[in-house]
């Protein structure tokens, strides 16, 4: 399979993607270096290029390519994205910089069409549920805009729901309670996708559209697939029910890490407290 996929010119590196995160670093370090004090060896902005830095190995390396062959792969992948980089990329953002887009004159005026933070973690839970639909799954993997439009989606959405963790409204009361209940009810939220893989396993198990679209892609038979496949890149046992089972408890598993994690991080850049109260 590694063979058929290098041939074909599919374990390549993303260079749209990488010229784009090189923007973003360069327009971070314009701003850091003329609005704030802030070396660029101290925590944030070495959190905030971590995160462009982990962002380009995930999707913009083979790994992407990679990660269509199993469901525990690609539920890695996702769960690198929202649950790691996500937050990493908002810690790195520097307090007076936070504070002085909220206090921007077009920032409250479209406040009021952002969503609060618990309503964007209901959100993400929802649309994170139905991606893992097969119905769902298979449909948007037809289309790679539509695909990549929908994680975006999740990916602003990601954004807001990390928000009282990673950049809490210093005008609010810090509040133990509320930040244990919000980070509980994240846990709620997320448990859902990462049980209905597990189920899936249980029942029968569900045939991975991402796989079908990459062999469409390299014109390899299903039965060519899966003895190359078996050979080369994954263990006999991927693409089976114990894939999908294990795709269910790494995702569980990533949200746990990624909540303890940003809240550490939190606590080390932000000085203090870093879950405020929830809208």
């Amino acid at each position: 399979m590694f063979y058929a996929m290098w041939l074909e010119g599919q374990l390549l590196w993303n260079m749209p993607l990488l010229a784009c995160l090189i923007c973003l670093a360069a327009i971070y370090v314009y701003v850091v270096a003329s609005y704030t004090n802030i070396k660029f060896y101290q925590k944030q902005p070495l959190l905030y290029f971590l995160s462009l830095g982990i962002m380009y190995l995930t999707f913009g390396s083979p790994f992407e390519t990679i990660s269509h062959l199993s469901f525990s792969l690609h539920m890695l992948q996702m769960s690198i994205l929202y649950f790691i980089i996500s937050p990493l990329f908002v810690l790195g953002i520097p307090d007076v910089l936070i504070q002085s887009i909220r206090e921007h004159s077009l920032t409250k005026r479209v406040s009021m069409y952002i969503l609060p933070s618990k309503a964007a973690l209901y959100a993400f839970g929802a649309m994170f549920l139905m991606y893992h639909f097969p119905i769902v799954l298979t449909s948007l993997a037809q289309t790679a805009f539509v695909h990549n439009g929908y994680l975006f989606v999740l990916l602003l959405l990601s954004f807001r729901m990390w928000q009282p963790i990673t950049v809490p409204d210093p005008k609010r009361d810090h509040s133990q309670e509320q930040k244990k209940r919000y980070l509980f009810l994240s846990g709620l939220v997320i448990m859902p996708a990462c049980l209905l893989f597990i189920i899936t396993a249980f029942i029968g198990g569900m045939n991975n559209p991402l796989l079908s679209e990459l062999t469409a892609n390299l014109c390899i038979s299903p039965s060519q697939l899966s003895q190359l496949s078996s050979l080369d890149i994954l263990p006999s046992s991927f693409n089976t029910r114990l894939d999908q089972m294990f795709a269910g408890v790494l995702m569980l598993g990533m949200h746990k890490f990624g909540v303890i994690l940003t809240v550490r991080l939190g606590k080390k850049t932000k000085g203090g407290a870093v879950v405020g109260v929830v809208d």
